[in-house]
């Protein structure tokens, strides 16, 4: 293992070939000169069109990483109005007037003569995602996607603000869930209820933000010519590998297949505490009756752990992470006024990402640096690539990178738990928690269809059927009385419904991608850690099909498939056993 006390030479931003290197992105007027330029320059050859794309790659670049930052800076403190309305000045006075100009790009570059000598493995993906945004765009979508991106950030703002106040002190809900893990059932229901009732001061605001969103968006999809934002999202995301009714077989799978482990582990967990009935505050708990886990105390104890492990893994790993560290791109602790959530925000034209999470002390924390540091991971492997488009690729694989490297790393877990009989109950957690994600993931996506399947539903309508839905897949063991009136808004809570719209089946695509990862490593390590990293390098230059196929697994999720990783998944549970 490498020194990760060391001090790396840190990543200087790639000489700009185009615009300025001391231009920053103030306001419009310093922007359109390089639009309008790009707009009418001449192209007289492949190569002059070559430059051309390479041009609009670094603006694209320059952009992206001013908007990140406003976001970044936002996020961080919601509670600093010039920080919100910076980045709000983006979204309202940028974003708009940029747009139509995307749209005169790809116009351009399609109906370029010598679009047809342009080598077809580097630019075909590109291509393919060009073209597909010549069909969705519509001018009068640019106001409506402007408000769009507005109402978007009020989630944030609401969802900072919440705090609850437990024995005289004030917290984030982040920190009053952590109490859900103690042993004092008493505790655990305090800490419950106080935490649904905050959420429930917001339900009306929550659900009237969310009929504006679904409203909005149904709009756009009309104006793109779609019957509903379903549709022009699949397409939007770039769903070319499978369709509405292939996600739905997926809900179903994951209803025969991993449904009844799931209860089967709630049942385990009521025999093992002693339960006559389970409760919503009882899911937490280890059913052991230890104290809950408290791998780390301080954010940079957390960071520093992580390093290390990334560095038992593979040294290039922990390189990243501490280059980020050293340039001070990572806010980890929860705290008031921060956004809740975690992400890693890719910075386009540096190359190293921003890691932003609400640690407080418990094992999901270490699970999301772990998480976050995938995409970190796969943030480095794509900054050299030339176009700016094939460093995002699709949801699929960019949580293909996450979600696998919460598990490759679990060998190392002995760096965050010392203590053998701790290692093992975290590990049990996780791997029971990586069963856990599919019967949510079905719920979160199916409500999803139906909501705009239906865009002009009432409120009491989208209740009924969250709960419908929820039953179908979640807590069957769970004794719900008197607490019927929390149930229809638990969706309230997933960001992802209000900011980013159908992102979310991924997760559980890419959760049995990891698991087929895993399961290599388990047998070969050397060459699935090298599959892993060559599938990564790949960004966005090749179809999610074939960037699993470079990971030495397959872009499935069948029936039979899933039956299959979650037998591997029972049997890493039952050796545990024997630990």
């Amino acid at each position: 293992m490498e020194n990760t006390s060391q001090t790396l030479a840190l990543p200087e931003r790639k000489p700009r070939q185009y615009m300025p290197a001391d231009f920053e992105v103030r306001d419009w007027e310093s922007l359109e000169s390089y639009f309008e330029e790009l707009k009418t320059r001449e192209i007289h050859s492949q190569e002059d069109l070559e430059r051309w794309i390479a041009d609009r790659s670094e603006l694209e670049s320059v952009l992206s990483e001013n908007l990140a930052w406003r976001y970044i800076k936002m996020t961080c403190d919601t509670q600093d109005e010039a920080l919100t309305q910076a980045f709000q000045f983006f979204v309202t006075e940028i974003e708009p007037k940029a747009s139509p100009y995307d749209d005169a790009f790809n116009r351009k570059l399609v109906e370029s003569p010598y679009i047809d000598g342009l080598d077809e493995e580097k630019y075909r993906i590109y291509l393919r995602g060009v073209r597909r945004a010549i069909e969705l765009f519509r001018e009068e979508n640019i106001p409506l996607q402007t408000e769009i991106s507005t109402k978007q950030q009020q989630y944030g703002a609401i969802a900072g603000a919440m705090m609850v106040t437990l024995d005289g002190e004030e917290m984030t809900l982040q920190r009053a869930a952590d109490r859900l893990k103690q042993t004092d059932r008493a505790v655990r229901e305090d800490a419950y209820l106080a935490i649904q009732n905050r959420r429930l001061e917001d339900k009306e605001k929550l659900d009237e933000l969310y009929t504006e969103l679904v409203q909005l968006r149904h709009q756009v999809a009309l104006n793109a010519g779609f019957e509903n934002f379903r549709d022009y999202m699949f397409a939007a995301l770039g769903r070319f590998d499978y369709g509405p009714e292939d996600t739905f077989s997926f809900h179903q799978a994951i209803k025969e297949k991993v449904v009844p482990v799931t209860r089967q582990i709630d049942l385990n967990h009521k025999d093992q505490l002693g339960l006559d009935t389970l409760r919503p505050w009882d899911m937490d708990v280890d059913p052991s009756m230890l104290p809950p886990l408290e791998p780390f105390k301080t954010g940079d104890q957390l960071l520093s752990q992580t390093i290390e492990c990334f560095y038992h893994l593979d040294s290039f790993l922990g390189d990243c992470l501490v280059t980020m560290r050293e340039m001070g791109h990572l806010d980890l602790e929860s705290r008031k006024g921060k956004a809740p959530g975690g992400y890693n925000y890719p910075l386009d034209e540096i190359g190293v990402p921003f890691i932003f999470m609400n640690a407080t002390s418990s094992l999901r924390d270490v699970v999301t640096l772990l998480h976050e540091g995938g995409h970190a991971v796969h943030s480095f492997l794509t900054r050299d690539l030339p176009l700016n488009a094939a460093k995002h690729p699709p949801s699929e694989v960019a949580e293909l990178a996450s979600m696998s490297m919460e598990l490759l790393t679990l060998d190392y877990w002995d760096i965050f738990f010392p203590n053998q009989e701790d290692l093992v109950r975290a590990k049990r957690q996780h791997l029971e928690g990586v069963l856990e994600t599919f019967p949510w993931v079905a719920t979160i996506d199916k409500f999803q269809h139906w909501v705009y399947e239906n865009p002009n539903h009432t409120v009491e309508e989208r209740h009924q059927n969250w709960v419908r839905i929820f039953e179908e897949f979640n807590l069957q063991e769970v004794d719900w009385s008197g607490l019927e009136h929390i149930k229809p808004y638990i969706w309230q809570k997933q960001l992802h419904l209000y900011e980013v719209p159908f992102y979310y089946v991924e997760y559980a695509m890419a959760q049995l991608g990891a698991v087929a990862v895993w399961k290599r490593y388990k047998s070969e390590p050397e060459a699935a850690l090298e599959g892993y990293k060559k599938a990564l390098s790949l960004g966005y230059t090749a179809t999610i099909g074939e960037i699993y196929a470079a990971a030495g697994i397959r872009f499935d999720f069948s029936s039979e498939y899933i039956q299959t990783l979650v037998d591997f998944v029972k049997d890493e549970l039952a050796q545990l056993d024997h630990k």
